[in-house]
């Protein structure tokens, strides 16, 4: 009896892992960025964090750099997470490997886009709005695909 797992094409696994690692890493680097933002910016959120660098320093809240770095990563969560779902149950739809490949790459470096003009080197719009496109249209896409696919 063959299983739905027996379908999967190696190279769209491999492709999957890779670019979903990718993108585990990315967010994973986004806490640093925080930190480090909070530093530069001298924006703590705690008081303790703010006293261990100056008696005199208050914790700030609403500093927009340190703001626009952690609102990057909820974006990250929100997006990236229904990703990772959304493209292993994509990966039992037998897909065309190159369509497949090419699906995963778009999401990954689109999401790493988004936070180099969001969060890193702030560019006008409309390229942020361009980068989240370029990783909600191949989501969007996987999903309706794997939906039609499974639909009894």
């Amino acid at each position: 009896m063959t299983s739905v797992f027996d379908t999967i094409n190696d190279g769209v696994l491999q492709s999957y892992v890779f670019w979903s690692s990718v993108l585990v890493l990315k967010m994973l680097l986004m806490s640093p960025l925080t930190s480090l933002t909070r530093v530069r910016k001298l924006a703590f959120a705690n008081p303790e964090d703010a006293s261990a660098v100056s008696r005199k320093l208050k914790p700030k809240l609403d500093d927009p750099d340190v703001e626009r770095v952690r609102r990057a990563h909820l974006n990250d969560l929100e997006n990236i997470l229904p990703f990772f779902v959304i493209g292993f149950l994509y990966l039992l739809t037998n897909p065309v490997p190159f369509l497949a490949i090419n699906l995963f790459r778009a999401v990954a470096v689109s999401r790493i886009l988004h936070t180099l003009v969001y969060a890193v080197v702030v560019v006008p719009q409309p390229a942020r709005f361009l980068a989240f496109m370029g990783g909600m249209v191949p989501t969007v896409y996987m999903t309706l695909q794997t939906i039609l696919y499974f639909m009894v």
